[in-house]
């Protein structure tokens, strides 16, 4: 298989390299010497940056000034904001923005795409469900009542970015009493029920809506999450994506960008790790000089590499839908399996040979391990995904 980059996705990436240039990941604060986020807020000057080189409209067809490139593209991006640790909602907002290009009405989508572009309206995604361990979807529910407004309760925790956002976009399995579009509320019991079992919707919740509430919470990163709290909130059915396979879709795409950044974050460590391992000596030669050392940089590094080709495999198969004896979740959970385990590992093994200097919050490499933490807990457990795949294999058997 070919995984040479296109043209536009080789300039989508220098273009990322550049906006991100300036970046530098030692001047945030450790979390761990501040009483809660490190800020209130991401970061608005490299935000606006992203939308002048057109990075925030990446995925957007070009009748909404988009570039109109795929999930490739956008990995390739969002594995060099990792390399510096660059804070702000890219990989949520751009993935949001796709779901709602793909599935909102022609009138949400004048109102909203172009403006997502150019920075002017920030979307997050509720993707956690109430406790981080249960399914999103069902954290939530929604009713309908009449044909224009969709109720919503429930909570959904660790919500990324959700007090700086515009629009939380928050998945929701359907009531029982909601019957789906084109089935009318006289149709007969068996009807309704086929259609609404299972039946998932996306609603676009605003920041500041009544029976929307946020609470404070703080990831393992020190960035600032919110637990979000809906009692009877009425939203507009303008709002509301009603489609089949929209949640599956958008949460595949989650999952490959969180792929992507724990690949740029551990072959920045990597890197950190080599320069300090070839300038520090011990008996009168440097450290990468010893096998012992060599070794574990090794295995490192071919950690990356499967966490590479796996994160193009998978990033391919939902761009290009491209069919085969086995579903693109398959291709995901594989993706899944190496990047929670993989930068781990990378960090790890980076702390280890870095010594005590690793624990210097005056030296980055707290910040990396803080991150690759989080995006670990944030994928889940390989355990799990090897889990997933395995109940994949039994459904479609290979050969």
């Amino acid at each position: 298989m070919d995984f040479t980059f296109t043209e536009e996705q080789q300039a989508a990436a220098e273009a990322a390299r550049a906006v991100f240039a300036g970046v530098a990941p030692d001047g945030v604060p450790s979390p761990s010497l501040v009483p809660g986020a490190v800020a209130d807020d991401f970061d608005r000057a490299l935000w606006a940056k992203l939308a002048d080189a057109d990075l925030l409209s990446l995925l957007l067809d070009p009748s909404y000034g988009g570039s109109g490139l795929d999930a490739i593209a956008l990995c390739l991006v969002l594995r060099e904001s990792a390399k510096v640790l660059a804070r702000g909602p890219l990989l949520e907002s751009t993935a949001a923005a796709v779901a709602v290009q793909a599935y909102g009405s022609e009138e949400l989508k004048a109102e909203l795409l172009a403006r997502i572009g150019r920075g002017e309206v920030v979307l997050t995604v509720a993707a956690h469900g109430r406790t981080g361990h249960d399914p999103a979807e069902l954290a939530v529910t929604a009713r309908r009542e009449g044909d224009g407004v969709w109720v919503l309760d429930g909570i959904q925790t660790a919500v990324p970015w959700a007090h700086n956002a515009d629009f939380v976009v928050v998945p929701a399995t359907v009531a029982p009493e909601s019957p789906a579009p084109g089935v009318s509320a006289g149709g007969s019991e068996q009807d309704a029920a086929a259609v609404a079992d299972g039946r998932v919707v996306l609603a676009l919740v605003p920041r500041v809506h009544e029976g929307v509430a946020l609470a404070e919470q703080v990831s393992t990163a020190g960035e600032r999450l919110a637990e979000l709290r809906l009692e009877s909130a009425r939203i507009a059915a303008r709002n509301v994506l009603d489609a089949e396979g929209a949640w599956e879709r958008l949460r595949q795409l989650l999952t490959t960008g969180t792929c992507a950044l724990a690949l740029g974050l551990g072959e920045s460590v990597l890197g950190m790790t080599s320069e300090y391992a070839g300038k520090r000596e011990q008996f009168g030669f440097p450290i990468a000089s010893f096998q012992a050392v060599a070794v574990q940089a090794a295995d490192r590094f071919i950690d990356l590499r499967a966490m590479e080709a796996t994160l193009w495999q998978a990033a391919w198969r939902i761009s290009s839908g491209a069919g085969g004896s086995l579903p693109a979740a398959g291709d995901v959970a594989v993706a899944k399996i190496w990047a929670s385990e993989g930068v781990r590992r990378v960090v790890q093994t980076a702390q280890h040979l870095h010594g005590g200097f690793g624990a210097d919050v005056d030296y980055p490499l707290h910040r990396y391990h803080a991150w690759a933490k989080h995006l670990e807990l944030s994928l889940g457990p390989a355990a799990a995904h090897e889990e997933a795949l395995g109940d994949l294999l039994a459904a479609h058997p290979l050969g």
